[in-house]
């Protein structure tokens, strides 16, 4: 008895096995997923972590038991069906995978979610491997870096019900190609948001009758909304914001009953705004700001219950509309660019907003009352008129973490109260009259347990990340209490009456980014210490009286060396999750832009793309010596300007090293030399100035040098030649470097055997002709004119002996401008008595010029009877000088060499083609008698 049992034991063992399914996965899954490992291992650093995969290992019998693998166990074997594969790599940006790495997972065919979001894919996205995948239910591909379009193969997968490709740079993808979109029928969650898709949405699209949540912000889809999208009656979220959509919000969309969340900001639709939009009883999100639609439905009663409300620019006029008073349960209110008039309603004294923005209007009176509003976290009334003392109540908004109130008429101190708002984050008061020489000292905030998710404590340093003052009348010395404020990104104290000397405070403020203190008195020497500014990325220091060399430790400022990607000011602009977990809705739109002086304008750069800027600002102040060789070091600059200082010497030839320079200004400065030729590398450069310098020699060329021909560019050096101001440099004949060291000594020995010489032979000469004879009154023109006659003999026997002696020298060639404006100067108190220059004071220069033609020209008009036909067979022809540009003079203190009067700012003159200007009148007479410039060049 005992052997038959142990027999029909033994028999049901064997049964049991071979009849009930195995409870692992099949092998050829196992395998697909190892291979899927050896790729991905390796395509990343050793040293990168993978812990996930620790338990991916050949020895294991059943996948299933894998970490981020899932399983459906009602299948005969244990089919592998959930991947979760989303951010590998932990956000690292460093590490970029191929698409193909993705190859094995293709052969896993039973899979219904895959998750591969967020790893840096690069490459196209397989159409066949994805076509494998049918009985796929669930699709996640977000931030990633796919190349190309979207395969329609993607559509034909009849079970996706959730669709996420966001975020995947899919490049210039036209929507025509979405064609097959229509048999997505089971599809609920389609998110296409932040690519570059064009064209139409297509009207396949309205066949999802499932469809409950559509994403296509951010692209660039054009034309209307399509007509009968409203047959999406199951659609409770829509974002179709950031297109070119056009045309009238479609009728259809009134059968959206289930629609809680409508976002169609910044597109260009027009058309009065629907009062419909407001019956929607579950709608709680409502943006059309940022269009050409157009609010006139002020009585309306609505029935919604709206949380977050944007109007932004829809020209919503007087006051503010009354019916707002009706959502009891808006957190969110935009209000911003329209023409609202008046006071604040009290009606808002009622309300719980976590943000308000009612930017550029014309509001009026004072806001004191919003700064006892409880949930109050973000306040914007930039740009109205608010005028008087800011409330001293403000310290009462303990939870503001933002505070716009720049563009208005707000005057006196800053209230010592504002010390309060602990959680501030961004304060921005400039473009207003506040006037102190205090600034608040501003305290780290206590931990509040009602809005504070994680365990509750105290703070150590006060999260304030961007202070804006620019545009006031603040001044003394910079308050030491700056370095309470430790995680300080931007500081911006431009255009107030700041003084004394940078202090070495304010370098211990390691976290800067963006410092501008722009058109103030600050004086003294730029520090070195300023380079311990790590992160230092913006530095404007324009328009004060700074002195001494630059330093050039200001080479290792590393925020303009290297590229700082993690760097965004958005991040700064939002309150720190690491400090606190705020309840509501905080967007991170309308946030104050910068304004720098970019590119010789003043700009505003946004403030979402401020860590792609980087520039150095020094013009404007009293700097000497040479420009530092270390500046080149700087190869993430974008903007370089030192210009109108009396910086000197030769422009280092490292600044050709500076491959992400964009704007460079060096004029209104001393520098000499030539150009250096490794400009010809600046291959990102768009705006050279180096006018109004002692530059000479050829302008280098290159691909973007080649670009720079502007005359006004290089206009006032001492002798540039290139094809950029059409000056050939065949006739510019360097001079060797020994020669030039040689004639200064041979100069003096010149100087001292010919002057002599020439001294005693003018005196002969002067006496010959009667010039020690006493002369009447009116014998008095004649009489200067012998001396100058007599000058020149002089000049030329010296420069003769001289010559015949050591050979030819140029440095007598020329007379120093200096001493010749002085000598015309006391030739003209000679003349007349009167300050407006004549003809005969211009003979002197003539004959000094060595062209002594044009002298016995300018005698002959002098006396009034030159020939006219002499006159036009001498001179210019008419179609030539009508031909000469004419230029507006910007700057001072240059003078016309004809007439030798200072040529003032806002005069008119001409640019002669040797880059030389005159004064319009006094070049026109000149050319009429004469074919060359006056610089003697035809």
């Amino acid at each position: 008895m005992a052997k038959m049992i142990l027999s029909f034991l033994q028999t049901f063992s064997l049964l049991f096995i071979f009849l009930i399914p195995s409870l692992c996965c099949p092998q050829y899954q196992k395998e697909a997923l190892l291979q899927f490992k050896l790729l991905l291992l390796e395509s990343v650093p050793a040293h990168q972590n993978l812990t996930f995969l620790e338990t991916w290992n050949s020895s294991s019998t059943d996948c299933c038991q894998w970490e981020e693998v899932g399983c459906n166990s009602n299948t005969p074997q244990q089919q592998v069906t959930d991947l979760d594969l989303s951010n590998i790599f932990h956000n690292s940006e460093e590490i970029v995978l191929s698409s193909h790495v993705l190859t094995p997972l293709f052969h896993v065919r039973t899979l219904e979610t895959l998750d591969i979001s967020s790893n840096n894919i690069q490459g196209e996205i397989s159409a066949i491997g994805f076509a494998n995948l049918t009985e796929i239910v669930e699709l996640k591909m977000s931030d990633n870096m796919f190349d190309g379009s979207i395969p329609p193969e993607l559509f034909s997968l009849k079970h996706l019900e959730i669709l996420s490709l966001d975020r995947t740079f899919i490049e210039a993808t036209k929507s025509s190609k979405f064609f097959p979109l229509g048999n997505l029928t089971n599809l609920q969650v389609l998110s296409l948001a932040n690519n570059r898709i064009t064209g139409a949405i297509p009207s396949s699209l309205c066949r999802l009758k499932e469809l409950q949540q559509l994403d296509l912000h951010s692209n660039f889809f054009s034309k209307q909304i399509p007509a009968q999208i409203g047959n999406l009656s199951e659609i409770s979220y829509m974002l179709l914001n950031d297109n070119d959509l056009v045309e009238e919000i479609p009728p259809s969309m009134q059968k959206m009953r289930q629609l809680k969340t409508l976002n169609l900001e910044d597109n260009q639709l027009s058309g009065e705004i629907p009062a419909w939009l407001f019956d929607f009883r579950n709608l709680t999100d409502l943006k059309l700001g940022g269009n050409k639609l157009v609010w006139k439905n002020s009585t309306i009663v609505p029935k919604s219950k709206l949380s977050a409300l944007s109007l932004r620019s829809c020209s919503v006029s007087g006051h503010m509309p009354f019916f707002l008073s009706n959502f009891t349960d808006l957190s969110f209110l935009d209000l911003s660019g329209n023409n609202l008039l008046g006071t604040l309603p009290l009606w808002l004294n009622h309300t719980k907003y976590f943000e308000l923005i009612l930017s550029d209007n014309n509001l009026s009176g004072s806001p004191f009352h919003f700064f006892s509003l409880t949930y109050l976290q973000r306040l914007d009334l930039s740009g109205n008129n608010f005028s008087g003392k800011l409330p001293d109540n403000i310290g009462e908004a303990t939870h503001m973490t933002t505070l716009l109130l720049s563009g208005n008429d707000f005057s006196g101190p800053i209230p010592k109260s504002i010390s309060n708002m602990s959680l501030l984050s961004i304060l921005d008061l400039s473009k207003n009259r506040l006037s102190s020489n205090e600034f608040p000292n501003f305290k780290a905030p206590r931990c509040d347990p009602l809005y504070a998710l994680a365990p509750c404590y105290p703070l150590k340093f006060n999260p304030l990340s961007v202070l804006l003052l620019g545009h006031n009348e603040f001044s003394g010395i910079l308050p030491r209490n700056l370095t309470n404020l430790s995680e300080l990104v931007c500081l911006d104290l431009h255009d107030n009456n700041f003084t004394g000397e940078l202090p070495a405070f304010l370098f211990q403020i390691s976290s800067l980014q963006i410092l501008n203190l722009r058109n103030n008195s600050f004086h003294g020497s730029i520090p070195n210490d300023l380079t311990d500014l790590t992160s230092l990325q913006i530095l404007d220091l324009s328009d004060n009286n700074f002195s001494g060399e630059v330093p050039s430790s200001l080479g290792k400022l590393s925020g303009m060396i290297n590229p700082n990607l993690d760097a965004s000011l958005l991040y700064y602009y939002e309150v720190p999750a690491s400090v606190y977990q705020r309840r509501g809705q905080i967007s991170s739109a309308n946030y104050p832009n910068f304004e720098v002086s970019w590119k010789n304008k003043m700009q505003d750069l946004p403030s979402k793309n401020l860590n792609l800027y980087t520039f150095l600002d020094l013009s404007n102040n009293q700097l000497s010596g040479g420009i530092p060789d270390t500046l080149g070091c700087l190869r993430n600059l974008k903007v370089l300007n030192m210009s109108h200082n009396k910086l000197s010497g030769g422009i280092p030839t490292t600044l050709g090293d500076m491959n992400n320079l964009e704007s460079l200004d060096l004029s209104h400065n001393n520098l000499s030399g030539k150009i250096p030729q490794t400009f010809g590398k600046l291959l990102q450069l768009t705006t050279l100035e180096l006018s109004n310098n002692k530059l000479t020699g050829s302008i280098p060329s290159g691909r973007q040098m080649d670009t720079m021909n502007n005359p006004n560019s290089y206009a006032n050096n001492s002798g540039l030649c290139g094809m950029q101001i059409q000056v050939p440099c065949d006739k510019v004949i360097p001079e060797p470097e020994e020669s030039r060291s040689q004639e200064t000594w041979f100069s003096w020995v010149m100087a001292g055997i010919g002057f002599p010489f020439g001294f005693l032979s003018t005196v002969l000469v002067f006496y010959v002709i009667g010039y020690f004879d006493v002369v009447p009154k009116r014998r008095q023109r004649r009489r200067l004119l012998n001396f100058f006659f007599g000058f020149l003999f002089f000049a030329t026997m010296s420069e003769f002996v001289s010559t015949l002696l050591f050979g030819d020298n140029q440095e007598f060639e020329s007379f120093p401008a200096e001493e010749l404006q002085g000598f015309m100067a006391r030739l003209r108190q000679i003349e007349s008595g009167h300050e407006s220059s004549s003809p005969a004071s211009r003979i002197p220069l003539l004959f000094l010029m060595g062209d002594d033609n044009e002298a016995l020209s300018m005698v002959e008009l002098a006396n009034g009877h030159e020939d006219a036909s002499k006159v036009e067979a001498r001179g210019a022809s008419i179609e030539y000088i009508e031909k000469l540009g004419e230029v507006t003079m910007e700057g001072s203190g240059m003078v016309c060499a004809v007439c030798l009067d200072e040529m003032s700012i806002g005069s008119e003159a001409r640019r002669l083609p040797c880059l030389h200007v005159y004064h319009s009148n006094c070049i026109v007479e000149w050319l009429k008698k004469n074919k060359t410039c006056p610089c003697r060049t035809s």
